[in-house]
């Protein structure tokens, strides 16, 4: 049942935004007068149509993409008889560049519209929830690979390529996709200290779940009993201030001890509050086997999710400032992939991937965040000047308009023979990938 929870979700989600783009180029085609012969949603062979007016609207059995057939335009359909026929005036082919030029950009247009208008409506109806790096007053605990690149337990994140850090859950992915400038200012014992980050394989962040997390100290919330902590008399409210003689504040240092120490008997150094006043005990409390005392912390207590609510003037520029971030985001991710040293190639993934991030359960605010920022990745790809994709036609486009001269058919369709075959090349790339994440790694 939850795998048919996440391909409803997923389908959803594409078969909109596939829509919406199509759409845009269906538009711009009808405002200039261009005969649309087909709108479909997914490749192949159609398994539901119907006809209205010049148009044929169809469903087709490969849950990959869609197009829509302009007359006189040579795209991915590859109808080159028709291009023989002489122009005819409800033709792409027949129509100013401009107009051609819109109606290519259409579906990208569309996209970053659908993406504003999902982010105006999510944080009108949910608002903004996030943890403050500014509520972190512990600073961070790091982890090993993080504490090789420079950090240290108890940093406190300030700047990322010269930007404020205010969210906690932007800090790991904002060092990970950063490619040009990967200075990284903390702050220690009071001084900022910048760290230059290497560059390194992008997996080195994305399989590191405690690169970053939270620090606070370790106050006892609750026992359980007949563990080690337990059987000593800890109790709810102790602080664990020492380890076996050394200083130890907080719950990171704990973990990491006790799993050293599993199957022995330590000492605890505890501040206990007795009638107002906070007295000292060192207590020997046995570790089980598995590095556990049974002593519970509440990390809720020191970290906090704030919310932001938004009326619906306001949700407006928040819309578009969430569309920008988006962009921007993943303009740098494909910068990363480009670059061999980051290995973020191997990360790339086809609908199996795509489809794996959408929850287990269905979720309304999860189902539309997602599928905003797949509109976003949809009009960036779309508009990278490619052949076969909106860009590559809007490069030629602009070399017609620059040279004054239309490219000859012949150009045009071998660039779209091969832009397409670039296409299928990728699209097996990305599903071995999908493939190789379940059955070999």
């Amino acid at each position: 049942m939850e795998i048919l929870i996440k391909v409803a979700q997923f389908l959803l989600s594409f078969s909109l935004l596939v829509i919406v783009h199509e759409f845009g180029h269906f538009l711009f085609a009808k405002i200039f007068g261009v005969r649309v012969e087909r709108f479909q949603l997914f490749f192949g062979k159609a398994w539901a149509s119907f006809t209205l007016g010049e148009t044929v609207y169809a469903i087709g059995w490969v849950p990959f993409g869609g197009f829509v057939k302009l007359s006189g335009m040579i795209d991915e359909s590859m109808d080159v008889e028709q291009m023989k026929q002489d122009p005819q005036p409800w033709e792409f082919r027949t129509k100013p560049a401009w107009q051609r030029m819109l109606i290519m950009v259409g579906g990208v247009l569309m996209n970053v519209v659908l993406a504003f208008v999902i982010y105006v409506g999510m944080s009108w109806a949910w608002g903004e929830q996030y943890i403050s790096n500014k509520d972190m007053v512990y600073g961070y605990a790091f982890s090993e690979f993080a504490e090789e690149l420079g950090f240290e337990d108890g940093d406190k994140v300030l700047t990322i390529a010269g930007e404020e850090v205010l969210d906690y859950s932007k800090i790991l992915p904002n060092i990970a996709i950063e490619s040009d400038n990967r200075v990284v200012e903390v702050e220690r014992d009071g001084e900022v200290v910048a760290l230059e980050l290497p560059v390194v394989p992008i997996q080195n962040y994305t399989e590191d779940a405690e690169f970053v997390m939270p620090r606070y100290p370790f106050i006892v919330q609750e026992v359980v009993e007949g563990l080690g902590a337990d059987k000593a008399g800890l109790m709810p409210g102790d602080s664990l201030v020492a380890f076996n003689g050394e200083k130890a504040l907080f719950f990171d240092e704990y973990t990491d001890k006790f799993t050293a120490n599993a199957g022995q008997t330590v000492e605890l150094g505890v501040v206990r509050d007795s009638a107002g006043v906070d007295i000292m005990k060192l207590i020997p409390v046995a570790v089980s086997e598995e590095g556990k005392i049974g002593a519970m912390v509440s990390a809720g207590d020191y970290i906090k999710l704030r919310s932001t609510n938004y009326s619906f003037w306001e949700s407006i520029p928040v819309g578009v400032k969430r569309v920008g971030s988006e962009m921007s985001d993943y303009w740098k991710q494909l910068k990363m992939v480009v670059r061999p040293e980051t290995e973020a190639y191997k990360s790339l993934g086809g609908p199996i991937a795509i489809g794996s991030v959408f929850p287990s359960e269905w979720n309304w605010m999860v189902l539309w965040r997602l599928t905003a920022m797949l509109s976003v990745v949809l009009a960036i790809m779309n508009i990278l000047p490619i052949p076969a994709f909106d860009g590559g036609h809007v490069l030629f486009l602009l070399i017609e308009v620059i040279t004054r001269r239309k490219p000859s058919d012949k150009v045009l369709i071998y660039a779209q023979s091969v832009g397409l075959a670039l296409m299928l090349f990728l699209m097996i790339y990305v599903t071995w990938n999908d493939i190789a994440r379940i059955f070999i790694h």
